[in-house]
């Protein structure tokens, strides 16, 4: 046999590769069979509008509901006695006792109060004076400041600013559709509303506020931490982005066929310089001029999603990351709670980050590992942003909670119809998100701009502009 033959395997090696390829094949059988059940319970939780039903029997001994009694029970709430009584009744005592028949003493009298809600629709009558310019002849006539609408003849019979304000926050913000509010109207108050009617006062109202609008994107653009984040929306039945941007004093909607970064600039400005808080989407990384943060609890769930799918070493760069990620947040709550001094959160500070570029420089054979670790490497500098800077948060939740009643919307009538409808979902949203942010009530604020025109003043919002330094 010559040299350069290669040697022939025995018959016990060959036995032994063979046991080994039935150890690997069935260990990836498993493998296979694992992650096939898991890709079929994602893509039903994908499909499922709501919580799923329990598969479990119920419990043979449940927790009772409601609070322990305690010290832990917490404060007992209760509605106070009104400031004002507009109406008073006597509940006066019986004849005879309902049980005996005998006579009832007088004791005393003790007071209850009751808060309802007013049925009766008020009708207004505008005896609306017209009249000519002896000058110019220009036809001129009055209005109440009760008015929202000049509109005569055909047009004269109207619903009032706080019906017009509450279909808005109906259809805005609570996210009925327009039949469901023309029924309400008629059921509760009596009034009888028209679906198009409907559509109408919201397309109004839009744009009675579309100057506001503009304001809440100039404060936002001047605030010194904005939260974005985006998802996805209908208009026409096609696929859109709906938007929003928060910052302390006021929140704004974009409904956009982008979701790239023009959007991102259309309210920040190309120059934006101070600190923005987002999950990681590359478009918000053109904004070189400010700083960073990146939001922990996606990474924490990139983190879950890893080590559901990892096994064996693959776990441990997702669990190091997960611990590294917590630990940052406990310091957080330290430093929230003064537990720590300014010089040993820097010092806690540059330990962690320590560690973060220690676990960066691991081998990781594991592709999607190797996925994390380059996108945690290519924002390094801006996993610990929010312990520098206490204003920030560890996460993205102003932006995510902004989203909640869009999204919830979403799924009871899918989108606009139209981008007018588009228009007006986005400036009336962020009108009454800013509303609610600032602790105000948004059918009064809209009831003053429906009447803003015979007021010759609109109300304002609290919006302090901020001045980078």
């Amino acid at each position: 046999m010559s040299e350069k033959e290669e040697k022939k395997p025995s018959y016990d090696e060959l036995l032994e590769e063979n046991r080994r390829v039935r150890r690997e094949n069935e260990s990836l059988r498993q493998e296979l069979e694992r992650l096939r059940l898991l890709v079929e319970r994602l893509q039903r939780e994908l499909k499922r509008q709501a919580a799923p039903f329990s598969k479990k029997d119920p419990e043979t001994q449940p927790k009772k509901p409601g609070r322990k009694p305690g010290l832990r029970y917490g404060r007992k709430g209760f509605r106070k006695p009104p400031s004002r009584v507009d109406e008073v009744y006597e509940a006066k005592l019986p004849e005879a006792c309902p049980d005996c028949g005998e006579g009832i003493e007088f004791l005393t009298i003790r007071s209850q109060y009751q808060a309802e809600i007013p049925r009766r629709v008020i009708w207004r009558r505008f005896n609306v004076h017209v009249g000519y310019c002896s000058c110019c002849g220009r036809r001129v006539q009055g209005r109440h400041p009760l008015q929202t609408s000049d509109a005569l003849g055909a047009a004269s019979s109207q619903i009032g600013a706080d019906a017009q304000a509450l279909v808005v926050q109906l259809k805005s913000e609570v996210g009925l559709p327009y039949g469901k509010i023309t029924r309400l109207f008629n059921v509760a108050f009596g009034i009888s509303l028209t679906r198009g009617g409907a559509a109408q006062v919201v397309l109004r109202a839009a744009e009675r506020c579309k100057d506001v609008y503009k304001k809440l994107v100039l404060a936002v653009r001047q605030s010194p931490v904005v939260y974005p984040d985006e998802t996805g929306w209908r208009v026409g039945g096609r696929l859109r982005w709906l938007w929003t941007f928060v910052s302390a004093h006021a929140t704004v909607y974009l409904i956009r066929p982008s979701r790239g970064g023009d959007v991102a600039e259309e309210v920040l400005g190309g120059e934006y310089a101070v600190i923005i808080e987002h999950d990681g989407w590359s478009p918000y990384d053109n904004f070189l001029s400010a700083l960073h943060q990146q939001c922990l609890a996606h990474l924490l769930r990139r983190c879950h999603e890893l080590l559901e799918v990892a096994t064996r070493g693959a776990v441990r760069f997702p669990r190091e990351i997960k611990d590294l990620l917590l630990n940052a947040l406990a310091l957080r709550d330290r430093r929230d709670a003064g537990q720590i001094s300014r010089h040993g959160l820097t010092v806690a500070t540059g330990r962690l980050e320590s560690h973060l570029d220690r676990l960066l420089e691991w081998k990781r054979p594991n592709a999607p590992n190797e996925r994390f670790a380059k996108h945690i490497h290519n924002h390094r500098d801006q996993i610990f942003t929010f312990l520098r800077h206490p204003e920030v948060e560890a996460t993205n939740w102003p932006a995510e909670q902004a989203l909640r009643p869009p999204i919830t919307t979403r799924k009871v009538w899918g989108g606009n119809r139209t981008w007018a409808g588009a228009r007006a979902q986005e400036t009336l949203c962020s009108v009454l998100r800013t509303c609610w942010q600032q602790g105000r009530n948004g059918i009064d604020y809209l009831s003053r701009m429906l009447r803003a025109d015979a007021l010759r003043k609109q109300p304002r919002l609290n919006l302090p502009v901020f001045v980078p330094g």
